[in-house]
């Protein structure tokens, strides 16, 4: 009798505790709000992301204003133009000339050999034809490639729809810290002045 009795409190206290957990845990839902849902905590509210709200330009010169100013431009071939919005010694040696290629004609572009240079393969589609000219110092300068010969440049650029702006850049090795100017030029562009900065 008293095994029998031992078990039924033990089941009754089990009942019992198993009650209370779903008491309090039915008072921790519900958040106090009429439609159910639970209100956000009080205090600063939270930051919005690019999606929810229209960018605002940085104001000029603030750290996050990078105004672009052309360089240079030339004209190629069936409206296609080159324009240089940045020339700057790196660290390290190297020289890199960026700016963009606009299709300015009404039917898509599709790129020449003649503006990858001599690659045979390891960057098709490439500006990796396009050279710089010291003319001062005598000297020209060629893209530089990586140690699978690729260059270091723009590659893919196999067609250039009508009214469309890409991005390009060509790293070169760097010219004398003395050299104050040189001449970009890409085949199918007219050569391009340009002035070093940095």
């Amino acid at each position: 009798m008293r095994v029998r009795h031992l078990v039924k409190v033990r089941g009754g206290a089990a009942v019992a505790g198993a009650a209370a957990l779903v008491l309090t845990l039915s008072g921790c839902g519900g958040g106090g709000g009429d439609d159910g849902k639970a209100k956000p905590p009080a205090g600063p509210s939270p930051a919005r992301s690019a999606g929810d709200q229209p960018l605002t330009p940085a104001p000029e010169g603030s750290s996050g204003s990078t105004p672009t100013e052309v360089i240079a431009t030339s004209a190629g071939p069936a409206g296609i133009v080159l324009t240089i919005d940045s020339a700057l010694r790196d660290q390290g040696g190297f020289f890199t000339v960026s700016g963009r290629l606009k299709n300015g004609g009404t039917e898509a572009f599709v790129q020449t050999a003649a503006w990858r240079g001599d690659e045979k393969g390891a960057s098709p589609a490439s500006v990796a034809g396009a050279a710089l000219t010291d003319k001062a110092g005598k000297k020209r300068y060629y893209v530089l490639r990586d140690t699978e010969g690729r260059c270091l440049c723009t590659i893919g650029i196999t067609r250039i729809a009508a009214g469309e702006s890409i991005p390009f850049f060509a790293q070169f090795p760097a010219p004398p810290t003395g050299t104050a100017e040189v001449e970009f030029s890409l085949p199918t562009f007219a050569p391009a002045t340009i002035k070093i900065s940095g």
